[in-house]
């Protein structure tokens, strides 16, 4: 049987990791809301205050401190496609929300974040120096994105029929 190990992230990139693992949880949430019912307009109102408060800022990160140094890069170039789907996905939720699109983009988020950690991320680590990788530790470190508590626990409680 293949165990699945748990990826050793440099420093680094440390600070993009425990967001990816934050947005994770994001997934694992909506999915949940979705199985417990839970009001659509709630997951809608989750979904804009999340993207507010740690996708948009995340991506932020992304694309001004990792792009910056791999602009040809297929890889990055995938990142920067992925970014702009989740992100029309997102404005198509706020203004016309269908269940199955909610649905669709904890898939897309989920994908893109293990495409992330395991292409993107990886060949950063092989390819960048030493000295480059540290800039990017330091410029990540100037924009920390802190999101802060959504206070209803909608993933914990079935909703009243």
């Amino acid at each position: 049987m293949n165990e699945i190990k748990p990826i050793k992230r440099s420093v680094e990139l440390q600070p993009l990791s425990r967001e990816h693992h934050e947005g994770l949880l994001y997934v694992w949430k909506i999915r949940q809301g979705l199985k417990n019912n839970t009001d659509l307009e709630k997951l809608r109102a989750y979904t804009g205050w999340y993207w507010k408060n740690h996708i948009r800022p995340h991506f932020y990160q992304e694309e001004k401190v990792l792009a910056a140094r791999m602009q040809d890069n297929p890889l990055v170039q995938r990142m920067q496609k992925e970014h702009d789907y989740i992100r029309e996905l997102i404005i198509a939720i706020d203004r016309n929300l269908h269940r199955h699109d909610l649905g669709v983009l904890a898939d897309l988020i989920e994908q893109h974040i293990r495409f992330e950690e395991r292409e993107l991320f990886k060949y950063l680590e092989e390819h960048l120096t030493a000295d480059e990788l540290t800039a990017i530790h330091a410029e990540l470190e100037k924009h920390p994105v802190t999101c802060g508590d959504w206070l209803d626990e909608f993933w914990l409680k079935k909703a009243a029929n």
